[in-house]
């Protein structure tokens, strides 16, 4: 993840995203058929913040594809595409509250403020069961996603995976991270 302030990326760096994306536009039609990538690269043109946002999905393993639009706003959804749960985004805690309760071990960040830094948002259950529908993801992995304020309140969190042919929704205490847990997200652009 990027740690310096700005959120412009430079022309070269441009051109590459932007070739990366486009790659990964065409090799995965079935994720938005009937999009056109020419609409996709006005709207990223015109949002440098948010190139920069799917910059850092991509340099930390997320592959960003798009996977919807929304009719109402007008805008692309781009969502974390990567087989495994992005590999530069993991063994975090939940959020700050899971971290700063853990007395040892800390690991150096959480989901939930790498998402906030990196202008995303982490997954709902329903954005990650409507991402299972596009191919399997997280056979491997698992992945945070968004807790519902009375769970977080307890102190938990939840996560999910794909096993078996199904999604599985978990929970664990926020404090909780392992090597094979990261977080997926979504960005509309």
């Amino acid at each position: 993840m990027n740690n310096s302030k700005t959120t412009e990326l430079s022309a070269k760096q441009r051109e590459e995203l932007l070739s990366i994306l486009k790659a990964r536009f065409e090799k995965n039609q079935h994720r938005h058929e009937g999009y056109e990538w020419d609409k996709v690269e006005a709207k990223l043109e015109a949002n440098p913040s948010k190139l920069w946002s799917l910059n850092e999905m991509e340099q930390t393993g997320g592959e960003p594809d798009v996977v919807d639009y929304d009719q109402k706003t007008g805008d692309f959804i781009f969502c974390d595409c990567s087989a495994k749960s992005p590999a530069g985004r993991r063994s975090v805690c939940y959020d700050r509250e899971g971290l700063e309760s853990r007395k040892e071990h800390r690991p150096e960040n959480n989901a939930m403020d790498m998402a906030t830094a990196m202008g995303i948002e982490v997954l709902s259950e329903e954005q990650y069961r409507n991402l299972q529908k596009m191919g399997k993801f997280d056979t491997k992995t698992s992945s945070w996603i968004k807790a519902p304020a009375d769970i977080r309140k307890l102190g938990g969190g939840l996560f999910a995976e794909f096993r078996y042919g199904q999604v599985f929704v978990y929970h664990n205490g926020a404090q909780s991270y392992y090597a094979a847990r990261g977080f997926r997200a979504v960005l509309a652009v």
